[in-house]
């Protein structure tokens, strides 16, 4: 197949690329690459590009030209974390939202069959401790989950015999890549503990979070480009394993467990967190029977202690404008590679 990948040179894309040529797909990037100077081991591997910021190429006149002969779009670009969502809640709206409705839009117009979407189970947002499934009510409590939750009520009515939208709603995700983040939680969990002794919880860690190793959310966007149409057309699925739900308490017992000679401490004013979601994950594994999750967290958190020894990581890193994205793209505005809306100015210029 001849698929587009936006935010292919991210946390995820950085992942699912390489399984994606493994597997004979000609592959096209669509990407502003504002962490490219936040490699982690390996740099993520290059594409053909169409273009950098979502919101640029959707503005473009040969938009829809340019999409012309893909057979699928793989969503994945757009402000990945809450507290960039805070930073700029109209930004989050007008990424992650209004440029990708708008890319929907243009992808049908070009005749592009299938159209996956990055979407999230932040959707479930304060949602209490029952699981849940796919038939759940809405109830985002973030910019960010309220951009994911409306381009799903935006882009599921295209759906139609020509034009065959997925909706892949991952869990919290974690584990190592080109492009990783620090930001979520078994990862900053663990990078704490590495670095400090101490496993650091931001809140007080009674919040339910379904996690999903961040290999096998790319595991689940192949199996779903993959399958039969029928099987996937304007559906949408909790990406995970309903086992791998805990309390972020439990994560951190977890991480201390393998961390030997480590504390359990908290952030000044930690406090209860309003996004509590425990979700059922099933129905993927069984529509989607190509779909194996291989990740625990516990392997998870082995894989990334290892992969930080490797890397000498440090503390001043992960919490600083290296790694934490708010305060590197603070610093990329301070320092004029990126304007106050976030467009990377060197790129904008090249493009």
């Amino acid at each position: 197949m001849k698929i587009l990948v936006t935010g292919h040179l991210g946390y995820i894309g950085s992942v699912l690329v390489p399984l994606l040529l493994q597997r004979g797909h000609e592959l096209a990037g669509l990407d502003s690459d504002l962490f490219g100077d936040c490699n982690f081991g390996t740099a993520p591997v290059e594409l053909p590009l169409l273009g950098h910021d979502i919101r640029d190429f959707v503005a473009r006149g040969n938009a829809v030209d340019a999409l012309r002969g893909f057979d699928a779009v793989i969503h994945l670009a757009g402000l990945s974390n809450d507290p960039l969502g805070d930073y700029r809640p109209e930004l989050t709206t007008l990424i992650n939202c209004t440029a990708s409705v708008d890319l929907a839009r243009k992808a049908k117009e070009a005749g592009v069959a299938r159209f996956l979407f990055a979407s999230s189970c932040s959707n479930y947002g304060a949602s209490g401790n029952d699981y849940i499934a796919e038939g759940a009510a809405f109830n985002p409590v973030t910019p960010y989950g309220l951009s994911k939750a409306e381009v799903e009520r935006m882009v599921a009515p295209m759906a139609d015999e020509d034009f065959s939208p997925t909706f892949l709603r991952a869990s919290t995700a974690y584990g190592l890549s080109p492009r990783i983040r620090f930001d979520l939680v078994v990862n900053n969990l663990s990078a704490w503990a590495y670095t400090t002794g101490e496993v650091h919880l931001k809140s007080d860690g009674t919040a339910w979070r379904p996690i999903v190793h961040v290999a096998d959310i790319a595991a689940a966007y192949v199996a779903a480009v993959e399958a039969p149409r029928e099987a996937v057309h304007n559906a949408a699925f909790n990406v995970g394993m309903t086992d791998e739900n805990y309390r972020i308490r439990d994560i951190a017992e977890i991480v201390y467990q393998m961390v030997p000679g480590s504390t359990l401490g908290f952030a000044a004013g930690a406090e209860a967190d309003k996004r509590n979601y425990r979700v059922n994950c099933d129905l993927i594994r069984k529509v989607l029977p190509a779909y194996q999750p291989q990740w625990t967290c516990r392997k998870g958190v082995e894989q990334l202690l290892a992969a930080y020894a490797d890397f000498g990581l440090e503390l001043s890193e992960f919490e600083g404008e290296r790694y934490n994205r708010i305060a590197h793209m603070k610093h990329r505005v301070a320092a004029g590679t990126a304007d106050a809306d976030f467009h990377p100015l060197a790129q904008k210029v090249a493009a």
